[in-house]
């Protein structure tokens, strides 16, 4: 049921009820009881009148059902939302879009200044074009098996 309550637990509360209450007030209280629920059903009823009054025909169109919050389930709505493929606007999947800009290939580097040029073979700055003049920033250093 609701609240931890099973059906013993309901039924023993009412027994309990039933004997605090006493056999004098008893059915003045089941009267009374049995007003209310007449009452809440009548607003229900007025309620879903007033609903369908003012949705038209589009109230008969709706799934109740569906909208029910009964069955949501947090851990199945997170699941579906997990296994549910996101696209992104060329129609693939964030690992579908980074697989193919990995598979491309490169964009031809840019010409590298002659400042920037740098040797790997010799490991030091490289003089790409024409040797720059002895002391200025971009000339060869001279290698350490080599005597100035």
């Amino acid at each position: 049921m609701f609240f931890g309550l099973t059906i013993e637990k309901v039924i023993l509360i009412a027994v309990v009820g039933g004997l605090l209450i006493g056999p004098e007030r008893l059915p003045g209280l089941a009267a009374q009881l049995a007003a209310l629920v007449k009452r809440v059903r009548e607003f229900g009823q007025s309620a879903q009148g007033r609903l369908k009054e003012q949705m038209g025909e589009e109230f008969d169109e709706v799934d109740w059902k569906r909208l029910d919050p009964r069955q949501y389930d947090p851990r199945r709505i997170i699941r579906d939302a997990l296994i549910e493929p996101v696209l992104t606007p060329g129609g693939k999947t964030p690992s579908e879009a980074a697989l193919a800009a990995a598979r491309r290939p490169a964009a031809p580097a840019a010409a590298v200044s002659p400042a920037g040029a740098y040797d790997t073979e010799n490991g030091r700055p490289s003089s790409v074009d024409a040797p720059a003049a002895p002391g200025s920033a971009t000339a060869p250093l001279p290698r350490p098996d080599q005597s100035s």
